[in-house]
């Protein structure tokens, strides 16, 4: 028994001994997460600055902070109701029995959080399962080590470990914390660790959410605006430097339509990510030299890299963002998740071969369509699978708290926010309270099935036909 064991055990006698908080001291717990944020925003400004080595500050609080503020306005709203019992339908042989499934905690949660958000991906499912009834265990990531080493503070400061508990170091750390014996374990990443984190739960029967990610397209109909989608696409594609689950990867339009579609791709890169200030950093060395290797290799088999800004500036980026052009099959750019500023346009002849193009392919976290041709929409909607889908946007159907958020196949498996966040962290448990026909004891639960069988079981199965 080593001493992630031992804590495990801790934490399971302090849940055990309270299996059932009231909605009230759920909604404690929830409030501090959000007076912890609101009161060191300055701070994990900072020091996401020190791990990205630029991020602006409005963009932490946009895509960390906000989505925090979110979830828990959000949770409090709702609580009350998600929490209540649900009455089902009885058949009519069981005469006045009731049935009901009441929503119950599962224990202790444990989360494994990654490096690119490392704020909201680690509080807003904390979030769910603080909701839910649970006590929370997190492990963040080791690549935002000073955000991963400040949260933990703050987590140690506002918590006690019984309730929050964090556990901060490397990958040997992470594989141990994989195989504790948790009541669920919570998973954002990569597909290949997201591979261990599953085969590590295994050994436990630990049931597992698995948030991955992948190639997310980006389709653009004959009848879109090029303006406006491009705008979104940039949005998308560099909100903290490309570093996103649900960027776009790479952008499927028809031929005719490329040469425009690149210009204003330029023109709204110019317009929204000049500023180097604005366009946040790799997390690491090793986030820079994939970027850098999967550029270089596809230019080696023929590729073509067009500049997103036109104003290079000496250094002060540590990569310029990028089109790629005529991508060859073979190019790792079209097979690796980029998790950057790099985008691949793909020539596609219709919505047909956009639709095959993204169905020969895993299934995508998210996937985006730009246009108004309603049956186009509604192709691509009904014949392709992704996590989700945002319509003349991007990133958006991830920030709406009310829609659930998850992957399917590779993309991963199970969802949260909101009422899904809460529904992942429990059990929901289905009750029968057996009854007789109008609070007699005829035709009561059982009774008419029972042995001898006869004429009474004969009548028994003409009703149950």
């Amino acid at each position: 028994m080593n001493r992630f064991t031992i804590q495990l055990d801790e934490i399971k006698a302090a849940y055990a001994a309270e299996p059932n908080p009231t909605l009230e001291v759920r909604l404690e717990r929830i409030g501090r997460i959000e007076q912890m944020i609101e009161a060191n925003e300055e701070k994990l400004c900072k020091v996401l600055i020190a791990d990205f080595g630029v991020r602006h500050p409005i963009e932490t609080r946009l895509a960390e902070f906000q989505l925090v503020y979110q979830a828990c306005k959000y949770t409090r709203k709702h609580l009350k109701e998600w929490m209540k019992p649900v009455q089902m339908e009885t058949p009519s042989y069981m005469g006045s029995s009731q049935a009901w499934i009441q929503n119950q905690s599962l224990g202790v949660i444990g989360i494994m959080s990654p490096w690119n958000y490392p704020i909201q991906l680690a509080l807003v499912p904390a979030i769910a399962a603080f909701a839910a009834g649970n006590r929370v265990w997190l492990k963040p990531s080791e690549r935002s080590s000073r955000t991963s080493g400040f949260l933990a503070g703050l987590i140690q400061e506002y918590f006690h470990p019984s309730e929050f508990c964090v556990t901060t170091g490397e990958s040997d750390v992470a594989e141990q914390f994989a195989a504790l014996a948790f009541d669920h374990l919570f998973f954002t990443g990569s597909e290949t660790i997201g591979k261990k984190v599953m085969r590590a739960a295994a050994e436990n029967l630990t049931p597992v959410t698995l948030e991955l990610g992948g190639k997310t397209p980006a389709i653009i109909d004959p009848s879109a605006k090029l303006t406006d989608a491009a705008a979104s696409i940039i949005y998308g594609k560099l909100l903290n430097g490309g570093q996103t689950c649900i960027a776009p990867d790479y952008v499927l339009i028809e031929p005719s339509n490329q040469a425009e579609l690149i210009q204003e791709l330029q023109a709204a890169a110019q317009a929204q990510f000049s500023n180097p200030e604005e366009l946040t950093g790799p997390i690491d060395d090793i986030q820079l030299q994939y970027w850098q290797h999967l550029v270089s290799d596809a230019v080696d088999r023929g590729a073509k890299a067009i500049p997103l800004l036109s104003n290079p500036t000496a250094g002060a980026r540590r990569f310029e963002p990028v089109l790629l052009v005529d991508v060859p099959d073979q190019a790792r750019v079209l097979h690796e998740e980029i998790f950057g500023p790099i985008l691949p346009i793909i020539s596609i002849a219709n919505t047909s071969s956009a639709i095959a193009y993204i169905n020969y392919r895993p299934n995508p976290l998210a996937l985006y369509w730009f246009g108004k041709d309603k049956k186009n929409k509604e192709q691509v909607i009904a014949e392709t699978r992704s996590g989700g889908v945002t319509i003349n946007d991007t990133l958006l159907h991830a920030g709406t708290e009310s829609l659930p958020f998850g992957g399917v196949g590779a993309s991963g498996m199970g969802r949260y926010h909101g009422k899904a966040g809460f529904d992942t962290f429990s059990h929901q448990k289905p009750i029968l309270e057996v009854r007789g026909l109008l609070g007699s004891n005829i035709l009561k639960g059982t009774k008419p099935a029972r042995p001898p069988y006869g004429k009474k079981a004969e009548r028994l199965l003409k009703r149950l036909k």
